[in-house]
């Protein structure tokens, strides 16, 4: 499909059910529960995914956010996204090898994750990666997993430590099952919107981060592949269970109702509302005695 709609003497065209409208939403549920009856409730899914919706991410068998991320892309929801400068701009780590370590670099505004960047770091040096961070103004909350408190490589001091003493701002995530952690990180992806650009190989990993077939059983085993994908899926998680301390609520304020006004010392006389505001506020009345 990418080859053809990239070439002009190709015709190229995506058309999903929802794009047809061939199908009435009761037949598509039984089309659903009939995928899940034979094939198991995920699997069932992937595939009516795959056939029905034509997608891609769901192509990819056992993948643990394949719906979620094709109906982000469904949803127009990876997309250049600016970063906020008004928010800071926080990170969640999973700490593997020391050639596999993703940072997810994301805002929170109101009720949307906003994720901004995507670091994988090609060194074991974790001043490097501190840097990268630094050097793009990413000094938020480090969201780090629980098992941070171990030694870091070549060094007496735990890693929380080391953050600590490079000036980031590390916050342990609490031990919860890989059931709950994946079930936040649903909800997460979700919620998000992804920079298309900047967190291209972070997308495609959560698109990848998936767990195989036992066809012996008719169910997928329990623990991820141990593959490229798996520890850009377990930073996911870690975002899934954090974002939300982050969400901070707008301040509610109050239209003013009443123009207060008060004398300076210099004789002058000032008010507490502006000449629109409080144009503003007799309008506002007019309409509530109508």
């Amino acid at each position: 499909y990418d080859m053809a709609k990239g070439n002009p003497n190709w015709f190229a065209e995506v058309s999903s059910v929802a794009k047809t409208g061939a199908l009435r939403q009761d037949q598509l549920d039984e089309a659903l529960a009939e995928y899940q009856a034979i094939y198991g409730a995920d699997f069932g899914l992937s595939l009516f995914e795959q056939e029905y919706h034509c997608s891609f991410n769901s192509a990819m068998v056992g993948a643990y956010f394949g719906a979620e991320m094709a109906k982000a892309e469904r949803d127009g929801r990876i997309c250049p996204v600016p970063v906020n400068a008004k928010y800071p701009v926080h990170t969640a780590w999973d700490l593997g090898a020391t050639h596999n370590n993703p940072i997810w670099c994301f805002q929170v505004i109101g009720d949307q994750l906003r994720v901004v960047d995507f670091y994988l770091p090609d060194s074991d040096d974790l001043e490097d990666w501190c840097a990268w961070l630094n050097g793009k103004g990413y000094n938020g909350t480090d969201y780090v997993p629980h098992d941070i408190m171990v030694t870091e490589w070549g060094s007496k001091r735990t890693r929380i430590e080391t953050l600590r003493a490079l000036g980031r701002k590390p916050r342990r995530i609490p031990k919860v099952s890989v059931g709950d952690g994946l079930q936040a990180g649903r909800i997460a992806i979700n919620a998000a919107v992804f920079d298309a650009d900047r967190t291209s190989h972070g997308v495609e990993g959560l698109k990848s981060y998936r767990r195989d077939w036992d066809d012996e059983r008719k169910t997928f085993r329990e623990t991820p592949v141990k593959d490229w994908a798996e520890h850009i899926g377990s930073a996911w998680r870690y975002l899934g269970l954090s974002w939300r301390e982050e969400r901070k609520e707008a301040p509610v304020v109050m239209p003013k109702t009443e123009a207060i006004y008060t004398a300076r010392p210099d004789g002058t006389v000032v008010s507490n509302m502006t000449v629109r505001e409080q144009i503003e506020a007799m309008a506002r009345r007019k309409r509530k005695g109508a």
